[in-house]
């Protein structure tokens, strides 16, 4: 799980390298467009669905990993 959502990290922010420091602060295309298009990637490969509260949440690498885990 964790090295398919760096993998969507990397290709969505078009990035060279990606590592679990990843969050908004980090990443200058991580605006709030291509955050819903983040979620969108993380609830069709997983097969999951966040609750608006949820996604506010996620604003980083390891805040992904952590909400994936409790929902997997």
């Amino acid at each position: 799980m964790e090295e398919k959502v760096l993998e969507i990290l990397k290709n969505l922010f078009e990035l060279e390298t990606v590592d679990n420091t990843c969050s908004q602060a980090t990443c200058e295309k991580w605006d709030s467009m291509m955050h819903l298009n983040l979620i969108v990637e993380l609830e069709a490969e997983f097969g999951v669905s966040f609750e608006p509260e949820e996604i506010g949440e996620m604003q980083s690498y390891q805040d992904i990993i952590a909400l994936l885990k409790k929902k997997l």
